[in-house]
């Protein structure tokens, strides 16, 4: 598939190289140069430019897209990015990502979003341990189709612990992606650079059929239902 994503910082570029890595097109877009790195994905296409403009969009060649990622930390940016690709070029499918929880009323259709992602609440909600009929009501989730929460704890034999994250990334299966860990310094988001630690938890988004190869590479995972309210 061919896969444009806005945003070049370090969950773009994560989700970037896990899809890259699966034999995928993938684009990067960002108007910031110090977010460029050629060097470091070789295997992915830059693009620098402001992916708010129409005319960026267009020098991308985002219809010719089959998936758009809006990936930035501005939640503006990517609601943007979301209502031109499915407007003005009708891509296929559009996913989204919430930085702040507040704004998760604004991500559904209306502007082009068909999958919102947000990791605050995401994990503030497995953390806590909310119930799934706790999700069904104002403010809930949003709706994750074909998709399952699963999470895992590093343990002293884990092959991953005390490694870069970008080695468990880079084994993970199809359908696959890392989108935080939780530790003692809190919630973060993937960076291929950092080191994980025995009892790290890792949260990740797996297709169904995912799940199974996910569990024999991390050992038993816990999986949540995803809500299907919207």
């Amino acid at each position: 598939m061919r896969i444009a994503i806005a945003g070049a910082g370090s969950v773009g570029r994560s989700i970037a190289t896990e899809l890259a890595a699966s034999g995928h097109d993938v684009l990067l877009i960002d108007r910031d140069t110090r977010a460029i790195g050629v060097d470091d994905l070789p295997q992915v296409e830059w693009l620098l430019a402001d992916a708010c403009e129409l005319a960026s969009l267009e020098d991308a060649r985002l219809g010719d897209a089959d998936v758009v990622i809006a990936a930035s930390s501005d939640d503006k940016v990517n609601l943007v990015v979301s209502l031109l690709a499915k407007t003005e070029f009708g891509v296929d499918r559009v996913i989204a990502r919430i930085n702040e929880p507040d704004n998760e009323w604004l991500f559904n259709e209306s502007w082009g979003v068909d999958l919102a992602v947000s990791p605050p609440r995401l994990i503030a909600d497995l953390v806590e341990g909310v119930a799934d009929d706790e999700l069904d009501g104002e403010g809930a989730l949003p709706p994750l189709p074909g998709a399952e929460i699963a999470e895992s704890v590093l343990h002293a034999a884990s092959p991953f612990a005390g490694g870069p994250e970008s080695a468990l990334t880079g084994r993970l299966p199809e359908g696959v992606a890392l989108v935080a860990v939780v530790g003692p310094g809190g919630v973060r988001p993937p960076d291929p650079a950092r080191t994980l630690s025995v009892g790290n938890t890792v949260v990740f988004l797996a297709e169904p059929e995912a799940l199974g190869p996910l569990e024999a590479l991390l050992g038993p995972v816990d999986d949540t239902e995803p809500d299907q309210g919207g």
